[in-house]
């Protein structure tokens, strides 16, 4: 583990966390939550120090009681810049040649129940349940409805993001020009999402001409040609770690009817998906707005995945925007709507917004324009 400087929330907000995450796991009829460095831990501290083979473990108990971190003494500083001190939280600090996991214990009633979060790697997972009485379970139930709904400042943080990654789109024609390869186009891209308010670009898909009807392609080396559609997909964690992530489709020169026709469709698509968003419907539902107009068209086979996933300190998070989701909307989850066409071997095109679900319907944070761009 290494220090972090990165900004956080003021410490009053990752002290409510902790206490709805105590509340949640005495709900879950469990007596403590451990959690280990990664964006569970992020969620609940502020701190995004990295974990290796000496164990950094947050420990959440079920009562109320003050959480305690367990640490490497030596590592005591990754931790510096995080709310545990401002929370006055127990750090109890380990050196080698102790056992870890035994100081995890320590910090936790005979016979406790314990749920570990998903991040937790084996290496450390394995030894924990070998130390502890009870099986430790999945605390998935217990962070899904924590992250889930974001509160204020997360929102905030999310409608920057979304500028930053806007800020990156409205500059395509700088970059995405025939003659030029995706890879270049992509470096181009990465540098502007730095530039633009960003960590680092997480990702940069550059998927020209037939490149673009595989929805995972990245970049390549081949040259982009007048007449291709290319599909951009970008985005990055901004401070404090919330991520844009944003797709627009472009093309070289003015697209021939059949590719304007099948695109118009998709756009419709889109739309119709952002305007069911509100609280009290289902996600599947959502994703059946935008999957029933693509199949009323014709182009319900070219639509291949789901139409979007929840967005926060990780890319992919809940909820799914998917069929057989029952997961109800309510006011503050976000995520992704997404919807795509693709055909192999001819081209793709996707839309991609990120809406926040309001009081009344959905905010979206992006605000490029949603046609298909001709450059």
């Amino acid at each position: 583990m290494s220090a972090h400087t990165e900004s956080r929330f003021g410490a009053e907000i990752y002290g409510k966390r902790l206490e709805r995450a105590a509340e949640l796991t005495r709900a879950a009829h469990l007596d403590a939550l451990l959690i280990t460095p990664g964006p569970d831990l992020r969620y609940l501290l502020g701190s995004a120090a990295q974990s290796f083979e000496r164990l950094t473990c947050l420990v959440v108990p079920a009562s109320g009681e003050t959480p305690s971190v367990v640490v490497p003494k030596l590592e005591l500083a990754a931790l510096d810049g995080s709310a545990a001190g401002e929370l006055g939280l127990h750090m109890v600090s380990w050196v080698d040649g102790v056992d870890p996991y035994g100081v995890v214990k320590s910090t936790l009633n005979a016979g406790a129940r314990v749920a570990v979060d998903d991040a937790m790697p084996a290496l450390h997972l394995l030894p924990i349940a070998d130390a502890l009485t009870a099986l430790p379970v999945s605390a998935t139930p217990i962070i899904r409805e924590l992250r889930m709904i974001k509160d204020a400042a997360e929102i905030d943080a999310l409608r920057r993001a979304g500028a930053a990654i806007d800020r990156v789109h409205a500059r395509m024609g700088e970059w995405l020009q025939p003659g030029r390869t995706e890879a270049e186009v992509a470096a181009d891209i990465t540098a502007a999402i730095e530039a633009e308010g960003h960590d680092r670009a997480d990702f940069v898909i550059v998927g020209s001409g037939p490149n673009g009807a595989n929805p995972h392609h990245s970049h390549s080396d081949r040259i982009i040609e007048a007449g291709d559609v290319v599909v951009i997909d970008i985005g990055g964690p901004v401070e404090p770690g919330y991520f844009s992530d944003s797709t627009r489709t472009y093309v070289l020169g003015e697209p021939d009817p059949e590719i304007a026709e099948r695109y118009a469709a998709l756009e419709r698509a889109q739309a119709a998906a952002v305007a069911a968003v509100r609280p009290g419907v289902t996600a599947e539902s959502v994703d059946a707005a935008a999957r029933n107009l693509l199949s009323e068209a014709g182009f319900g086979e070219a639509f291949i995945h789901r139409t979007g996933h929840g967005i926060g300190l990780s890319v992919h998070e809940e909820p799914y925007i998917v069929a057989g989701n029952e997961t109800v909307l309510r006011p503050g989850m976000a995520f992704s709507i997404e919807p795509g066409i693709y055909f192999g071997g001819e081209w793709g095109a996707r839309i991609e917004d990120i809406v926040v679900v309001t009081e009344d319907g959905g905010e979206s944070v992006n605000q490029r324009p949603h046609g298909l761009t001709v450059l």
